[in-house]
C-alpha cells in the first residue's frame, strides 16, 4: 500500500530527512586513508543519536551496524569493520535516521584521496543519474519514467545498472510502496501523486550489472569485480515539482 502524506507528516519526515543528510555529510567527511569504516559508522551512529533520532539500519533485519559502507566493487549492504581505507579508494554510505514517526534515507560515494579518471567519471555519473531521476519525479509520471531516466543517462555512457536492488518509499517504514527501479519504460508503472515519498537510489557498475551477496547475507559485490557507485535521496513529490528531503 503506497502511503501519502500530508502537509504535516511532510513537516516531521523532513526532520528525519535533515538529520540523514547531516549524518552523511559527516560520514563522508571522515572518509580519508588510514580510516576504518567502523571509525566511520560511529561518526555516523554518534551523530544521530545526539539528535534524539536512531539509526534506522541499526537491527534492521539482523543488520549490525548504523550505515551501510561499500568499498570498490562492493555495491551496497558493506559492513563496517576493521577495514582500512586506502588512497585510490571509493566509498559508498548508506545511513539512515527515525525520529518522529519517520525515516530519511540518503546515499552517496565519496573518494578516498585522489581517484583515478575512471573512478571519477563513474561517481560523476551515478550522482547525475540520480538528479536525471529526480528531474521525471513529478506529479503525472509515472514511476517507470525515473527508471528510464536513470537507465539511459548512464547506459549512454557505458555503464550498467544494478537491477537486483531498487529504490523504495520510505516514510513510517523504511521500506514502503512502491518499488522505485533504476530502469524502466517511460509511462509505466505506479502513477505519482503529491504527497508521495520516494527514495530514490541509483546503484551504477563500471562493468557488469551482475552482483552477488556474500556469506554474510549482507555484502553485495559486483561480480566481475569492478567498481561500483551509489547516490540517493529521499524526495517528495508536490504540485510544485520534486522536493530533495535529504538537504543537510
Amino acid at each position: 500500500m503506497i502511503c501519502v502524506k500530508n502537509s504535516r507528516e511532510l513537516a516531521a519526515m523532513r526532520q528525519a530527512c535533515i538529520i540523514s543528510a547531516r549524518a552523511l555529510q559527516l560520514g563522508g567527511e571522515a572518509v580519508e586513508p588510514g580510516v576504518t569504516t567502523a571509525e566511520i559508522d560511529r561518526i555516523i551512529r554518534k551523530y544521530i543519536e545526539s539528535q534524539g533520532a536512531k539509526p534506522s539500519f541499526l537491527g534492521y533485519g539482523g543488520y549490525p551496524a548504523s550505515a551501510c559502507i561499500s568499498v570498490n566493487e562492493t555495491v551496497i549492504h558493506g559492513i563496517p569493520d576493521k577495514r582500512v581505507i586506502r588512497a585510490g579508494d571509493i566509498v559508498s554510505i548508506d545511513v539512515g535516521a527515525y525520529i518522529g514517526g519517520y525515516h530519511g534515507d540518503n546515499a552517496a560515494t565519496f573518494a578516498a584521496g585522489d581517484i583515478s579518471p575512471e573512478a571519477q567519471a563513474l561517481l560523476d555519473a551515478t550522482r547525475e543519474s540520480l538528479y536525471e531521476g529526480i528531474a521525471q519525479a513529478t506529479a503525472g509520471n509515472r514511476v517507470g519514467d525515473i527508471g528510464a531516466a536513470v537507465q539511459r543517462y548512464v547506459e549512454m555512457r557505458g555503464y550498467s545498472v544494478v537491477r537486483q536492488f531498487v529504490g523504495h518509499g520510505v516514510g513510517t517504514n523504511l521500506h514502503e510502496d512502491p518499488s522505485v527501479p533504476n530502469f524502466g519504460t517511460p509511462g509505466r508503472g505506479t502513477r505519482l501523486v503529491p504527497g508521495m515519498t520516494l527514495a530514490i537510489e541509483p546503484m551504477i557498475n563500471m562493468g557488469g550489472s551482475e552482483v552477488e551477496i556474500l556469506k554474510d547475507g549482507w555484502t553485495t559485490v559486483t561480480k566481475d569485480g569492478k567498481l561500483s557507485a551509489h547516490f540517493e535521496h529521499t524526495i517528495a513529490i508536490t504540485s510544485d515539482g520534486p522536493a530533495i528531503l535529504t538537504i543537510p
